[in-house]
């Protein structure tokens, strides 16, 4: 195959999850092509109504057991499966509701799939975080590295289930393309995302001792590779990233914020301020990314589809340009910072002590 694939563009797609911020976008860019005739958003009863960017995608809630049907009435070509959960939230039923939407959800989706028979193109959104994080892992990840340990935190584990099922999915329908992308974390000027809202926090808490290599990827460079995989034809699983790393320290110091080492135990306090600060949550995913870091071979990607992301540091300074001056230190959030840190001192003391 040519780089950048075969034409293989759809008449009807079938994206899920467009009341979030990622199948939103990817519905109204495929909306806005020429070459598709319809685009139908999928999402369970009673889910809100996202932005104003959906005028010109049909709009349909229903339940994952129900979604055989709607595949087979409409004759979609193709489905975007996005709704993905990546972090647990307790208002919304936490870590069980989360697994419940990530893994049942995939599962009946390609089990309805299967049924289609005019289906000819899957594709499902993954994340690095399919290769786990550990002491023992490679300084580079290929597509084809297995994870040396099972993933602490549960989106991990439940990116490992979703790929197990898309593997199961391409035996039993070897005549429907599927695509599995497994993306670094979003960075760029419109995302916010639990890594975005990290980085926004005045005082940003890492790991003493630590500084592990990390990869973005700009949310614009994962719509376009999001679009090309629905409108061409790119069978296999594919790392998506920006090429080149930035460490954890680099990234802080580039967004000017104030470190905060602690020993790894006392990380969970740290995240625990940064939620009282206001600045969201961390869940073990992101905590074991900071500790270890996490860098992936995009070649195939480059390769297949024709395109290069850019880069990782170019994808963190748009980041930066658009959050310039956004987050003002109180005397409350400095006060709390400088109790992490005498936190941080303390424990270090401590674990000297232990040591003598």
């Amino acid at each position: 195959m040519t780089p950048g694939g075969t034409s293989g563009a759809p008449g009807v797609v079938v994206v899920t999850g467009v009341s979030r911020y990622l199948g939103a976008h990817v519905a109204a860019r495929l909306a806005a092509d020429p070459r598709i005739e319809r685009v139908i958003g999928v999402d369970p009863p009673g889910t809100a109504e996202p932005a104003d960017l959906l005028d010109r995608v049909e709009r349909v809630r229903v339940d994952a057991g129900s979604l055989g049907d709607l595949l087979a009435d409409l004759e979609v070509d193709a489905v975007a499966h996005l709704a993905l959960v990546t972090a647990p939230d307790r208002q919304q039923g936490g870590r069980a509701a989360m697994k419940e939407q990530n893994v049942i959800g995939t599962m009946q989706l390609l089990a309805a799939c299967q049924r289609a028979p005019r289906l000819r193109k899957v594709v499902v959104r993954s994340s690095t975080a399919a290769y786990g994080v550990s002491f023992r892992d490679p300084a580079v990840f290929t597509e084809e590295t297995e994870p040396r340990e099972v993933p602490r935190g549960g989106f991990g584990r439940d990116i490992l289930d979703i790929e197990g099922y898309v593997r199961g999915f391409r035996r039993r329908r070897p005549d429907v393309t599927a695509t599995v992308l497994r993306f670094a974390p979003f960075i760029g000027s419109t995302a916010d995302t639990t890594l975005t809202r990290y980085f926004r926090q005045p005082v940003v808490p890492t790991v003493l001792g630590r500084d592990p290599r990390l990869q973005f990827l700009h949310f614009d460079d994962a719509l376009e590779v999001l679009h090309r995989s629905v409108v061409e034809d790119h069978p296999g699983t594919y790392n998506v990233a920006g090429p080149g790393v930035l460490s954890l320290s680099q990234a802080i110091r580039r967004a000017g914020r104030l470190e905060v080492p602690v020993l790894e135990p006392g990380l969970s306090g740290a995240v625990a301020l940064a939620r009282t600060l206001g600045y969201g949550r961390l869940g073990l995913d992101q905590v074991d990314l900071f500790v270890h870091g996490r860098v992936v071979d995009t070649s195939r990607l480059v390769t297949e589809y024709g395109f290069t992301p850019r880069s990782t540091a170019a994808a963190f300074d748009d980041f930066l340009r658009a959050h310039h001056g956004g987050v003002v230190v109180t005397r409350d959030q400095l006060a709390a910072a400088e109790q992490a840190v005498l936190a941080g001192i303390r424990q270090v003391r401590a674990a000297v002590r232990e040591q003598s």
